[in-house]
């Protein structure tokens, strides 16, 4: 089984004008970092034309489709029965990308195939992790 999953999906960019823009973007998950998501978005997507990824925690993309979550720079909830809005915020403003709660739900999934939820912390090496980390200082 794969560790590693990289889930392609349409997303919609809210903008203040009555039409919602059609983005591509990436769904990633890995073993490795078995608490986080990525979320990227292409070159197109962004204001400076660079590639942009948002990473946060799994859980809270797991309780944004349950109801509305996050507290920090990224907020996730839910939109209807079909559709889940994330807000990202940064030093250069804030964006509404908008999901089919349908593409959140089979990447979640496919992610508790890899690393069921609530055993994050088995994947853990922490030794290894600190080991790391003081090889880098």
């Amino acid at each position: 089984m794969s560790t590693i999953i990289d889930q392609a999906v349409q997303a919609r960019l809210i903008a203040s004008t009555p039409e919602a823009r059609a983005i591509p973007a990436g769904l990633h998950y890995e073993r490795q970092d078995p608490f986080a998501v990525r979320v990227s978005f292409p070159p197109a997507a962004s204001l400076d034309g660079t590639e942009v990824d948002w990473v946060f925690g799994r859980e809270l993309l797991a309780a944004g489709l349950r109801g509305p979550a996050g507290n920090g720079d990224v907020h996730v909830w839910p939109c209807g029965p079909e559709r889940t809005v994330m807000e990202f915020h940064a030093p250069e403003g804030m964006a509404m990308v908008q999901f089919d709660t349908a593409d959140l739900r089979l990447f979640l999934f496919r992610s508790y195939a890899v690393v069921p939820e609530g055993d994050e912390d088995a994947e853990l090496d922490l030794d290894e992790e600190l080991a790391a980390l003081l090889r880098e200082a």
